[in-house]
């Protein structure tokens, strides 16, 4: 990667007019990167902080959006757009069932990791924490909360900045104090990685088109793409591993790891073993090239069936944010052949199996 990196300034600066137009790019993304280095951790931490708990999301949601609400649409952080506001709306009076347990753990965790990663004399984690410990805190704000009902966030909103400056629900006051570090840190992300960045890269883009022409692989731009490649085993330290998982590999796997945490197999499952054909593929790897947000993509064969659903990568894709490698890097996808077994036999969902496969 550096040799082409190197290659294309190369040609770059050799033309004047490309150097003109595009030669500081990539001093232009040095410089971008080390002011996001510099600030990305307080930025992720202060955001996580707030988002430990749906609960304390919805009272950051409600803060900014009095907030924007009186401006002008374009004018406002992008989130909050018009365009956006019918699902955001959605989202922040959504029914769905908030368990306080969940809630304090999350928060708690949240909390704990910034007091870690910015010091217990942080301005903002003496704000976070009030004086408590983590677990105290987090208790202290969910228990305390008043917005578990969406008809106490619906009125808040409509109350306007007025009702939420008033508010003496903790997590809302907490969200107002936090608020304007967090805007402050984001406008300057915004401001001097963001939009240099863009900028930067779009020259770049520019660059190579204009050098190399479409003999090269496209970046990733989230417009709809195929990748293809056959389903393929590979080799890890030494030892081959198949192309398919089967419904048996899922039960001897819960065995070996029986007593670990993360590998309980779910009771409904260890239920319905008896009823499964054990032959029946489960996942399987093929060597398309993917990436984060290629999640939940088809997986279709030569014949136009979809045999799988993407889900994840083995660890050996993970350098396919740089480049490409067919060698271990797999796709890894669920078998649509396991799917339908476990939502018939597992799951008793007769009616979506006979949606999904006409029988």
């Amino acid at each position: 990667k550096k040799a082409a990196e190197d290659a294309l300034r190369a040609a770059v600066n050799a033309d004047p007019a490309m150097k003109a137009k595009w030669g500081t790019a990539w001093d232009d993304v040095a410089a971008a990167k080390k002011i996001d280095i510099a600030t990305s951790e307080r930025r992720a931490l202060l955001g996580r902080a707030t988002g430990g708990s749906i609960l304390m999301g919805k009272a950051s949601t409600i803060v900014r959006l009095v907030a924007e609400l009186p401006k002008p649409s374009s004018e406002r952080l992008r989130e909050f757009g018009d365009a956006q506001l019918d699902s955001l709306y959605l989202n922040l009076y959504s029914a769905e069932p908030i368990y306080d347990s969940l809630e304090i753990y999350g928060l708690s965790q949240a909390l704990a990791r910034a007091a870690e990663r910015l010091g217990a004399d942080d301005p903002a984690v003496v704000t976070l924490l009030a004086g408590k410990s983590p677990a105290a805190r987090a208790a202290e704000l969910v228990k305390a909360g008043t917005l578990r009902d969406p008809a106490a966030r619906k009125a808040l909103v409509a109350g306007g900045a007025k009702a939420v400056a008033e508010s003496k629900d903790p997590m809302v006051r907490l969200a107002i104090a936090l608020d304007p570090e967090s805007r402050e840190l984001r406008k300057k992300f915004e401001d001097a990685v963001e939009s240099p960045l863009r900028e930067a890269y779009s020259k770049i883009g520019a660059a190579k088109f204009a050098i190399q022409g479409d003999s090269v692989y496209p970046d990733a731009t989230f417009t709809l793409r195929l990748s293809f490649g056959p389903i393929k085993g590979f080799v890890d330290a030494g030892e081959k591993v198949p192309a398919f998982t089967t419904f048996a590999g899922l039960y001897e796997r819960g065995a070996q790891r029986k007593g670990q945490e993360g590998f309980e197999i779910p009771q409904k499952w260890l239920d319905a073993k008896g009823k499964l054909d054990l032959k029946t593929p489960f996942n399987f790897v093929c060597t398309a090239d993917i990436i984060g947000g290629n999640s939940g993509s088809p997986i279709v064969n030569a014949r136009g069936e979809v045999v799988g659903l993407v889900f994840d990568g083995n660890i050996h894709s993970l350098v396919g944010n740089y480049v490409y490698n067919q060698e271990s890097g797999r796709a890894v996808g669920v078998d649509s052949r396991g799917l339908i077994e476990a939502i018939r036999t597992v799951y008793g969902a007769d009616a979506l199996v006979r949606e999904l496969t006409g029988k």
